[in-house]
């Protein structure tokens, strides 16, 4: 309310100058107490197409296809995919037998919108016997990263340490409905990524790993180092190779490294992934906390 105490104007002189100035009041403190962003109510334009790596562009210039990829993948390292309902029904019995070992799935995004498909798909992967876990779409300009946090708990984010469910995931990339850094600084970023990182920590028991690409993390946290030591790292990268990594990240967990990829018991494309180790490195990651590091 300090710009209006320090508001100047000419004395009143009449009954018109008294209305003006009241109106110019309440337009004033309207002013002074509008969100700079938008508010976690507003809806979601298009959540429905929002999934992970669906605003990275295809910029590698790698002429190799997914499967050369694979054939030059180390055999121990795990098979996996993610999920929305954009993929629509899916036979995980079919999946599991074709050599996917883990996969994640949307849960959430933003503070009111919950993936249609996501209980199904975390149920019945489970019962196909496979490692599963569940990842937010972070949309950092409507509201906090703790608000987020809490809804995408609520919601399936969650974690248990029974060994067949993977820590949270936080799909940060380009923004879907705007600039890509959904007009927050370096540092706001930082904090937001930090504020739903401890949130999630604090309601799961787990600091959720993060998916991101080298060129987002550079151009909206200033390649921020800060979170290698508490997080885990997803990097996406459709090449031959993950490449260089994000700052603070000596290593990646996982790698994405197609969009197009295919899978028995799925129709049409779907990302493919790949753990950073053998089997029993990944269920040690499902089960591990800091009190029980991996």
């Amino acid at each position: 309310m300090s710009s209006l105490r320090n508001l100047r104007y000419p004395r009143d002189r009449g009954p018109f100058r008294s209305i003006t100035l009241i109106a110019f009041l309440l337009g004033a403190l309207v002013l002074s107490v509008a969100p700079a962003n938008a508010s976690p109510e507003d809806p979601i334009p298009h959540p429905e197409r929002d999934y992970m790596g669906s605003t990275i562009p295809d910029r590698s210039g790698d002429s190799l296809t997914w499967k050369e990829v694979e054939e030059a993948l180390p055999q121990a390292q795990q098979a996996g995919i993610d999920v929305s309902h954009w993929q629509g029904s899916i036979n995980w019995s079919s999946v599991r037998g074709g050599g996917i070992v883990w996969a994640y799935m949307k849960a959430t995004e933003g503070t009111s919108y919950t993936d249609p498909n996501f209980d199904s798909n975390y149920i019945n992967s489970y019962n196909a016997g496979l490692i599963r876990g569940a990842y937010h779409f972070a949309l950092p300009d409507r509201s906090s990263g703790a608000a987020q946090a809490r809804f995408f708990v609520n919601n399936g984010g969650n974690w248990s340490g029974d060994g067949k469910t993977l820590p949270p995931a936080l799909d940060i990339e380009y923004n879907p409905y705007g600039g890509s850094c959904y007009g927050l600084s370096d540092s706001q970023m930082v904090s937001w990524i930090r504020d739903f990182s401890n949130t999630v920590k604090s309601l799961s028991g787990r600091y959720p790993v993060i998916y991101t690409t080298l060129d987002w993390w550079s151009t909206c946290t200033g390649n921020n180092g800060g979170f290698g030591n508490s997080n885990a790292l997803w990097i996406a990268r459709w090449a031959s190779s993950p490449g260089t990594l994000p700052s603070g990240w000596g290593f990646w967990t996982f790698w994405q490294y197609t969009s197009t990829g295919s899978v028995p018991g799925i129709s049409g494309n779907v990302d493919r992934n790949v753990f950073n180790g053998a089997l029993d490195r990944l269920q040690a990651f499902a089960r591990c906390t800091e009190e029980n590091p991996c």
